[in-house]
């Protein structure tokens, strides 16, 4: 039987977890890899779906980071759990609606929740001191082990050297000369040892795959919260601010507007529950409206798709109007112009 140490590495997809599993295993310690899923992750279907990413890799990358260390990988969907992490975060947002400290403090906890019912002796993750403001000073380290329960059950190899020694460490399973000492943000130290070791590619940027970081989309899903009255939401919902165009033209509606055709095909999808409009006499997006709405938002929300067609520059467009029951109705309108469609509606 194999009776070495076990350790449970969180995988971001990213190059620091990657490298922090690897000097692990390189001590000889059996290590696999756990993800979790929140919905909120850049990585996975935009890149499959959206002309401009077709040069990307159409990959998870904590999948194929696993695959690289020939590790195996535990996916856990955290969706309901993390809804409090995003809505009331007791540390509080970084620069948008990202819940950093929060979000550490949770994924860290669950990961020491997984080793502790699966037997593992502790948990490793790829911080790197100094690297993010939020979530990675020194001062604030302490706090993720403590709040999280892992205590010192936690071990980060980039930056071990600056930081107090662990179980790991004092038990012999690995010593402090097999752990690094980076710091701050430089990238250049990482990617001289993934070199090193044999690694020839990464995902770029590393470990900044959360949606909640970026400022678009962040607004987006206040815009949401504050449209419902409501700050819930589900996991379609959260996918559906990733795409297309999201207006607004009214408090009590919004239209959602794909860019492409591999928008337009997701977006197709929601069908049964948003109602959808698409142009028929024209080339053009297909479009969802999220909201109860009068006859007169359907004409503007019409007038609005048109604007974005083939036939934006003609004197009427038909757009087709689909309800939710599957049934069709034909809306001729006149497209909106540039100067009639203000800033103030874009989400």
């Amino acid at each position: 039987m194999d009776h070495r140490r076990k350790a449970v590495a969180l995988i971001s997809g990213g190059l620091d977890s990657m490298l922090a599993a690897r000097i692990v295993m390189d001590a000889g310690i059996h290590v696999e890899g756990i993800n979790f899923f929140t919905g909120f992750c850049v990585e996975g279907h935009t890149h499959a779906i959206r002309k401009q990413d077709k040069d990307r890799a159409k990959r998870n990358n904590a999948l194929w980071v696993a695959e690289q260390l020939g590790i195996k990988l535990h996916i856990i969907d955290v969706i309901d759990e993390y809804k409090q992490v995003v809505l009331n975060p007791e540390h509080g947002y970084g620069a948008h609606m990202n819940p950093c400290l929060d979000c550490k403090v949770f994924m860290v906890g669950r990961a020491q929740q997984w080793a502790d019912d699966n037997g593992f002796d502790f948990i490793i993750t790829g911080e790197v001191m100094g690297q993010r403001p939020k979530s990675q000073l020194k001062a604030l380290m302490p706090l993720i082990a403590r709040e999280s329960g892992a205590q010192d059950r936690l071990l980060r190899p980039l930056s071990g050297k600056h930081l107090p020694e662990t179980l790991p460490e004092r038990e012999g399973w690995i010593s402090r000369e097999q752990l690094l000492g980076f710091h701050g943000r430089n990238r250049k130290p990482q990617i001289a040892l993934a070199k090193s070791l044999g690694f020839e590619d990464w995902a770029q940027p590393s470990g900044g795959c959360c949606f909640l970081t970026d400022e678009s989309y962040s607004a987006k899903l206040k815009d949401l919260f504050e449209a419902r009255n409501d700050r819930d939401y589900e996991l379609d919902d959260v996918m559906l601010l990733k795409m297309g165009r999201h207006l607004r033209p009214r408090p009590n509606f919004k239209v959602i507007i794909s860019r492409e055709d591999g928008e337009n095909r997701y977006l197709s999808g929601y069908r049964r529950r948003y109602l959808k409009l698409e142009p028929s006499s024209h080339g053009g997006p297909v479009a969802l409206i999220d909201g109860e709405v009068s006859e007169d938002d359907l004409q503007l929300a019409a007038r609005l798709v048109a604007r974005y067609s083939q036939g934006k520059h003609t004197n009427e467009v038909t757009i087709a109007l689909q309800k939710l029951d599957g049934t069709y109705r034909d809306l001729t309108v006149v497209p909106l112009q540039a100067s009639e469609v203000p800033d103030e509606w874009y989400v």
